[in-house]
């Protein structure tokens, strides 16, 4: 199989590579498993350090780009996963490359996955950001879309063109809102929940971490482990499982930042715990409380996904699979 992953040197993709690589294999469109023959990793430059693989290509490039989408997309492409987007404070303060890498880069990504014309799988990273305004409790696929947020509307609009051009047969596609992702390693970047990962990482790390928002704050979070096994879950499962709705709310656990905070003290002890400096800003307080704060996913639970344990779950999960790599970070 000839896969894609667009975003593929950033951090998800680079997990979601690993993972594929040790697999090995993914289920075709006629649902039997088959080879991962050429796992080409798409993204800007410069370009992040990829594992020593002889399957692993690695292409620089826009995403907004319809030439090298088309030559990134060919007939024998099996499957894609649409990882590559503006996060979403830089979305709200860029309007125009918000909309130029989020919409338009995903409508001609779908565009080439088209002109291909061999129905490759594609898997599209959406996000609780279609949501907001006046949310009840618990949050579910029944709840209408009314994204806050020139990110949430960008992710919405790409949902509903995966449906499309799935409708359409140009496409097998399926389109995950992923909750917030905790804890990602590497440096803070400029999403929104950015803060969310700092709050843990940095204090386990040595380094001092700023929270914008308060401790009662309450986010629904997923740990990047059950995030990719999500999207390969996603990838294998036949379309008759999504039926006409190709937009999956995947499950994830909440919890109070405060409680986050008090996690890293029972991960790291007191010291870490006071690394954690509270400094309000309302830009991101306004941002984050439109979110869900408890979801509802009944649809992904019997299709075989699930939600970690709770934050102490996927801080261990950090600390065994990245604090080290974190320390050594400048």
């Amino acid at each position: 199989m000839r896969v894609v992953i667009t975003g593929g040197t950033g951090f998800l993709g680079r997990r979601l590579a690993r993972s594929l690589l040790d697999r090995g294999r993914l289920v075709d469109h006629e649902g039997k498993e088959r080879a991962v023959e050429t796992l080409l990793l798409f993204d800007k430059g410069p370009l992040a350090a990829t594992p020593p693989d002889r399957r692993i290509e690695t292409r620089e490039g826009d995403i907004a780009d319809s030439a090298a989408l088309a030559r990134l997309i060919t007939p024998e492409t099996d499957a894609v996963f649409h990882l590559a987007a503006v996060v979403s404070g830089e979305a709200e303060a860029d309007t125009d490359l918000g909309y130029r890498v989020n919409l338009d880069g995903t409508r001609l990504l779908l565009e080439a996955c088209r002109a291909a014309g061999n129905r490759p799988r594609v898997v599209f990273a959406s996000s609780l950001a279609v949501y907001g305004g006046e949310l009840p409790a618990t949050v579910g696929e029944e709840v209408p879309l009314s994204p806050q947020s020139s990110y949430g509307t960008q992710k919405a609009i790409g949902e509903l063109l995966v449906n499309d051009y799935s409708r359409k047969g140009y496409i097998d596609g399926r389109a995950l809102r992923l909750p917030t992702v905790v804890v990602r390693p590497g440096r803070p970047n400029r999403a929104a929940s950015t803060f969310a990962s700092s709050i843990v990482r940095e204090p386990l790390a040595g380094r001092e971490a700023i929270c914008p928002v308060k401790p009662e704050t309450v986010m629904a979070l997923s740990s990047p482990r059950r995030v990719v096994s999500a999207l390969l879950r996603a990838h294998d499962l036949p379309a008759s499982a999504f039926g006409a709705n190709r937009s999956l709310q995947l499950p994830g656990f909440s919890v109070a930042v405060g409680e986050i905070a008090e996690a890293v003290r029972r991960a790291g002890g007191e010291e870490a715990y006071r690394r954690i400096l509270w400094q309000p800003d309302p830009a991101i307080e306004r941002i984050v409380s439109s979110w869900p704060q408890q979801l509802s996913a009944p649809r992904a639970a019997a299709l075989g996904f699930a939600a970690d344990g709770g934050i102490d779950e996927a801080i261990a999960a950090f600390i065994e699979d990245d604090l080290e790599a974190q320390k050594a970070l400048s």
